[in-house]
């Protein structure tokens, strides 16, 4: 088969893919849930709060779906994301992701100052996605924004998981780790929520606002040293995570806290659902498919060569036709050692055309469900055993450019640019790998 068939079909199941997880729609099925929570806890007002990068559709299908009885409420979303017709009874805020910003300082505070503003008559109705940890910040005491800049930005380039990440963050925050719903009190709290983490763990997506935390302050001072951080973090962080391990200062709330008892975690989408899609796109166009996971973690450029490795295996089995599809999804790391540009599925799909170079008839699509690849303009990336020889044709060392985590440039420079801007979404990261004899 030729490649550009390749590029063809596998961009056509990413983008079944995205369809099936698009959060507008994904709020509208949920939203007779809001309405008999609204009936059940005899509420008098319904508020909205939105944080994370599909906030925006989220909003938009509440505000058509229960515009009886939404009041209003506040949206923080990633800046750029915002198009279409302006919401009538909902506050949209642009701030800054990955690294928080004074918008996103703002935003939060007007979340907060309306939480403190419900009674007992009140159901906060909470829309949380991808991107909410860094949209929704509010340090607290003795630390500042900059601090928590700093944080963010030496963990972005550690290698941490998103889980060490946010068990960091939650313990230098005011309203992650459960206290967004401990700030709402005495209000009725139900949050509807897209799953941006492996296992779709509550109290990891947009670091668990109105979930259980079971992690501690000693926990987020284990990451930090384990990731040799602790001599460049700033002074005021350490302060605040020592008097937490000293009980001075209170831990997050964990499930025994009562709080949680007026509080209703639901999610309403997450990784496998993009893949189910996906497979039945790819079904349609004649493969043969195989889901090989929807939890793959690690470092992006090990998982690509992993992926190489079982395209290669997918090729051994006794298949008519030849045609067959493996499918991955999760949510891979880049411990950034290199000055160049990159993310995580630029990475993967380098590592990946290194490992595959001259397998004829493999190609490989790796993007961000949100249409966002780490600091880049791109998606991902389109990647095959041609790859490597088009990069030598043109004088470019394939292994040079993963070794300065360079990725986005690399294809750049041959093509391969998967650009599909922000997709309103986010679900993790998708892998396509479509095989042919």
């Amino acid at each position: 088969m030729n490649t550009v068939y390749h590029d063809r079909d596998a961009s056509a199941i990413f983008l079944a893919a995205l369809d099936a997880v698009e959060p507008y729609q994904l709020v509208r099925l949920n939203a007779d849930k809001v309405r008999s929570a609204y009936r059940s806890a005899n509420a008098k007002r319904l508020v909205a709060v939105g944080f994370g990068k599909a906030s925006l559709s989220m909003g938009r299908a509440i505000e058509d779906s229960l515009a009886d009885i939404l009041e209003g409420g506040i949206l923080v979303t990633k800046r750029g994301s915002v198009s279409g017709p302006p919401l009538r009874k909902l506050k949209i805020i642009e701030a800054g992701h990955p690294i928080p910003d004074e918008y996103g300082y703002v935003g939060t505070a007007k979340i907060i100052r309306l939480l403190q503003e419900a009674d007992e008559h009140t159901l906060v109705l909470c829309l949380i996605s991808g991107g909410g940890s860094a949209l929704l910040v509010s340090p607290c005491n003795g630390i500042s924004l900059k601090d928590k800049q700093s944080v963010s930005e030496l963990l972005l380039k550690s290698g941490a998981s998103i889980s060490e990440f946010n068990t960091v963050r939650k313990h230098l925050s005011k309203v992650k780790g459960g206290r967004l719903a401990e700030l709402a009190g005495p209000a009725t709290v139900m949050s509807l929520i897209l799953s941006d983490v492996v296992g779709d763990r509550l109290d990891v997506i947009a670091s668990g606002p109105t979930s259980p935390d079971s992690t501690t302050f000693r926990d987020a001072l284990r990451i930090l040293d384990k990731y040799d951080l602790l001599d460049q973090v700033p002074e005021p962080v350490l302060r605040v995570i020592g008097n937490g391990i000293e009980g001075l200062i209170p831990e997050t709330p964990d499930e025994d806290d009562p709080l949680f008892l007026r509080v209703t975690n639901s999610i309403i989408g997450n990784n496998r659902i993009a893949l189910d899609a996906a497979k039945r796109r790819a079904e349609e166009l004649g493969y043969h498919v195989k889901i090989l996971s929807s939890d793959l973690q690690g470092e992006a450029r090990h998982v690509g060569e992993w992926l190489a490795a079982q395209a290669d295996m997918a090729r051994t089995i006794p298949i008519s036709d030849r045609r067959y599809c493996l499918l991955s999804g999760g949510e891979t790391t880049v411990t950034v050692r290199g000055p160049g540009l990159g993310g995580r599925n630029t990475e993967l799909a380098l590592a990946f055309a290194i490992a595959a170079r001259g397998r004829r008839g493999i190609t490989l699509l790796s993007a961000g469900t949100d249409g966002s690849d780490g600091p880049t303009d791109t998606a991902g990336a389109i990647a095959d055993g041609y790859t490597f020889e088009k990069a030598v044709a043109r004088d470019l060392d394939p292994a040079a450019y993963l070794d300065n985590n360079d990725s986005y440039h690399f294809f750049k420079g041959i093509g391969g640019l998967l650009t599909t801007g922000p997709t309103g979404t986010n679900v993790m990261d998708i892998q396509i790998i479509l095989i042919d004899a």
